[in-house]
């Protein structure tokens, strides 16, 4: 009697083995979330690192870039004729 509730405890024992990852794994995963968790942290107490850059001028939605000057913008530089 004790054999059939050992084999029937082993089979459930693989069962369960087989459906958790490996340890190793498992730690892998939890320091490379600390080491994540860790970097976002020290990253915002950091700040911006060029607080007063702006983009390069150009943008994909059709504006200036936030900074930059459009063609209407630049006044009378047509040398004073007129």
């Amino acid at each position: 009697m004790d054999e059939s509730r050992q084999s029937s405890w082993t089979g459930a024992g693989a069962a369960l083995r087989k459906a958790v990852p490996p340890p190793a794994l498992c730690g892998f995963l939890l320091l490379l979330a600390l080491i994540f968790t860790v970097s976002y942290v020290v990253g915002a107490g950091a700040g911006p690192v060029a607080p007063g850059m702006h983009g390069s001028g150009t943008s994909r939605d059709g504006g200036d870039g936030g900074g930059g000057r459009g063609v209407d913008d630049m006044g009378d530089m047509q040398g004073g004729h007129g």
